[in-house]
């Protein structure tokens, strides 16, 4: 068995919520002890929540997905390249955990310097709005959690607005970030560019489902329109 189908059969066996002794471990994948030992503790390198020590067992409560051990050369220059350009392009959470993405695979392939350099790919951020997302941690959490967003917008003419929404999904379009809404002050689906947000403060206010306005009837409403476009 090699070491990457080694270091996942371990993460299987001890995420149960039960305590596994080395040797059992060792045991059931056919090795040494030592080896098992060895094994823990690059899991614990690349930064897998894997509670306890040798002689007493080891046991994990969180699921863990360690992509570089079974992805093709192809799908991990795929990743790399998402996760650079993440860097270059997204708010300061998101680059702070690509980066963190970035470190894992370098580590798990054996590489001594993560990021876009070791992978062959190198990504240029540039100056533009991208750079004005302090906002978008507040919209992504809220769309995770399903609360609504107390808004100040400014408009393309400078105009400030305040709107309440209910944020549904995030966009790139290369240039900006968007963020499609309901807007509950013109009962419609709007875009926001998030360069153009002055405030965003995620409410306590829980969304309930309301047909008309979820994401999917706003992509139903975005290929309808496209559709009426091509048509005239």
């Amino acid at each position: 068995m090699d070491r990457g189908r080694r270091l996942n059969e371990i993460l299987r066996i001890v995420r149960n919520g039960r305590l596994h002794l080395a040797r059992d471990i060792a045991d059931a994948l056919e090795v040494s002890v030592r080896t098992v030992y060895r094994d823990i503790d690059t899991l614990l390198e690349l930064g897998v929540h894997i509670e306890g020590e040798r002689g007493f067992g080891y046991v994990m409560r969180e699921l863990v997905f360690l992509a570089p051990d079974f992805l093709s050369v192809e799908e991990l220059d795929a990743l790399s390249l998402g996760m650079s350009i993440v860097q270059g392009k997204a708010d300061e959470e998101l680059k702070a955990a690509a980066q963190r993405v970035l470190t894992k695979m370098a580590q798990a392939n054996g590489q001594t310097a993560p990021g876009p350099k070791a992978w062959g790919f190198a990504v240029y951020a540039g100056d533009g709005p991208q750079s004005r997302l302090a906002h978008m941690p507040t919209l992504r959490k809220a769309i995770r959690n399903r609360v609504y967003v107390d808004l100040r917008y400014a408009d393309e003419q400078g105009t400030v607005s305040h709107r309440t929404i209910r944020p549904l999904q995030i966009d790139y379009w290369g240039p900006v970030w968007t963020c499609a809404a309901w807007c509950e002050l013109r009962q419609d689906f709007r875009v926001f560019r998030i360069d153009r947000i002055q405030k965003a403060v995620a409410t306590k206010r829980r969304l309930q489902p309301e047909a008309g306005k979820t994401v999917y009837d706003y992509l139903a409403k975005v290929a309808e329109d496209l559709k009426n476009q091509q048509t005239h």
